[in-house]
């Protein structure tokens, strides 16, 4: 008893700490986090909170963040619906609501099969442009300089082009912090670095009188309580539906890698679905406490695991961390410099670019380079939005052209022992012969006019002849294929041929039935033994074929 009781004390000491480093590290990423969707930065450090709080509640996994993320940050920053709305900031919760009833409603209808859509690498790219877009959107916060242009690469040229435009004093604090960060993360400080570099430039600021660095206050005054309830607003909602979609995707998208790569305390992996779930009810607490969108956070859950954790008790005191420090220690807050902020941003998204990866995908061939690059420049130069679903998009089309051209078919010897011989089909039929064809890959759409290419031409001298075709696992087929069946059955009776096709399901045999097929081939039923209804249908059109040659 007493040992159980110590056991569970230290978890909870170790629960204790992982929650303070994560709650603590939380304060500024969240500010960060709303700086960079271009927002109240109040808005991204409450998403943090009540994010981690309704993430702690409703998950599967015991240890997953739902904060903000550099993606979901660029794609709201993205978003006009919010920027030009009369009230950006209800606008704004109520896109973060949004986003969260569409995760309820995936996990619920257990969507995760979409995921399984998107490519290696369409993600490669997309997320290392969104690392350049997180760099190159904070330009002018790290050099107090508003640079025109309709995009961030021509802000950012803009920006490069009048260097004696920039704020001396905003340049030299982003500078520091980021030499600070740096250097902190390789002493004993390690994940408090970015907190404590932050903490010092700001106080510098303050001590040196630099009036110029703009600070979080500049933005919004900081109250010193936590946010009151808001309702939506109902009447935005159609022009905030599609950048939630974008922002589900994405959101789900990274915390189904968190599901995968953190197993429970017990050993076994969440359920996915739930997470969704999870997420979904994160993004409404979030967003009716005047907090951004959120998602399961790789750094964070990261953090949080290596700090100890040992159940989601750290996440609830994550949460109330964050809830003290607005609560006792708002006009700290408000002090904080926004260079600051815009280093700590830049430092993630340069983090965000994976070479390696990038010239991993480089490398693979010359559809993927194409991919790699149409993914990378869509999303630099339209708003990410957009820029997510033309990459779904983009990879369910490449999906299928993969799939159709994935088609081959083997033909199959049967030997006097009963062992099958795979070797190339003839180019034509030849007569008086038993042809046994297997296919491999999808025999749907376009697939099916790439598999009829393929298979033997009947010809004038193709004469008594059949064709044994194996279906075996295929639980049903595409108009597109029967079609192909047809008109090779009718070929082939034209020749005074056969056409056989065995190992057909109950559900096939019904399609068969209905598409009229079946006074025109022949069916066989498998079962269990493999192999069994390819002899029985070799045997047959064996016999048949002498009775040809007798006749």
């Amino acid at each position: 008893m007493k040992k159980t009781f110590r056991v569970r004390r230290r978890a909870v000491a170790k629960d204790a700490v992982a929650g303070v480093v994560l709650g603590v590290e939380s304060v500024p990423d969240g500010l960060a986090a709303g700086l960079l969707a271009g927002v109240n930065p109040l808005a991204g450090l409450y998403a943090y909170m009540f994010g981690t709080l309704g993430g702690a509640v409703f998950t599967s996994s015991a240890f997953m963040a739902v904060q903000g993320t550099g993606a979901m940050g660029i794609i709201v920053a993205d978003v006009p619906a919010v920027h030009g709305a009369t009230d950006p900031a209800r606008a704004l919760f109520t896109l973060a609501m949004l986003t969260g009833l569409i995760m309820v409603v995936a996990g619920l209808l257990r969507l995760g099969f979409v995921l399984r859509f998107v490519p290696n690498t369409v993600m490669v790219a997309f997320l290392s442009a969104v690392g350049v877009n997180i760099v190159l959107g904070q330009f002018a916060n790290f050099t107090g300089y508003e640079a025109d242009g309709a995009n961030r690469v021509l802000r950012a040229l803009d920006t490069v082009l009048h260097p004696g435009l920039l704020d001396a004093q905003s340049v030299t604090v982003g500078a520091v912090t980021l030499a600070l960060i740096l250097l902190f993360e390789r002493t004993r400080i390690g994940a408090f670095g970015l907190v404590v570099a932050v903490a010092v430039t700001s106080v510098a600021v303050r001590l040196l009188g630099w009036t110029g660095v703009r600070v979080v206050e500049d933005l919004s005054a900081v109250p010193n309580a936590l946010p009151m309830p808001v309702a939506p607003d109902l009447r935005a909602v159609p022009g905030l539906l599609v950048p939630a979609l974008a922002l589900a995707f994405v959101g789900l998208l990274q915390g189904a890698a968190i599901s995968a790569g953190f197993p429970n305390p017990d050993g076994r992996y969440p359920d996915a679905s739930r997470d969704f779930v999870g997420q979904g009810a994160a993004n409404v607490t979030s967003g009716v406490f005047q907090g951004m969108p959120v998602g399961g956070s790789v750094s964070g859950t990261s953090l949080n695991r290596a700090a100890g954790a040992r159940s989601r008790l750290s996440l609830f005191i994550a949460a109330a961390v964050m809830a003290v420090v607005v609560v006792a220690f708002a006009g700290m807050v408000g002090q904080i410099v926004m260079p600051a902020l815009a280093a700590l941003l830049m430092l993630i998204g340069v983090r965000t670019i994976k070479p390696a990866a990038l010239w991993a995908v480089w490398r693979t061939g010359g559809v993927q380079k194409t991919v790699l690059v149409s993914t990378f420049v869509l999303t630099m130069l339209i708003p990410l939005q957009y820029a997510v679903l033309a990459g779904v998009g983009l990879s369910v089309v490449l999906h299928v052209i993969r799939q159709s051209h994935q088609v081959t078919i083997r033909r199959w010897r049967l030997d006097p022992d009963g062992q099958v011989v795979e070797s190339d089909p003839p180019a034509e039929l030849p007569s008086d012969e038993v042809v046994v064809l297997q296919p491999y890959g999808s025999l749907m759409f376009a697939a099916a006019r790439v598999l009829e290419d393929q298979l033997p031409t009947p010809s004038d001298t193709s004469r008594n002849c059949v064709v044994i075709i194996r279906l075996r696992g295929r639980e049903q087929l595409d108009t597109t294929f029967l079609g192909v069946l047809r008109r090779y059955a009718e070929a082939l009776r034209a020749r005074d041929s056969r056409l056989v096709l065995v190992s057909a399901g109950d559900r096939v045999r019904r399609q068969l039935r209905v598409a009229g097929l079946t006074e025109l081939v022949e069916v066989y039923s498998g079962d269990e033994r493999v192999g069994a209804s390819v002899r029985r249908a070799y045997d047959d059109a064996t016999a048949w074929l002498q009775e040809q040659r007798d006749s």
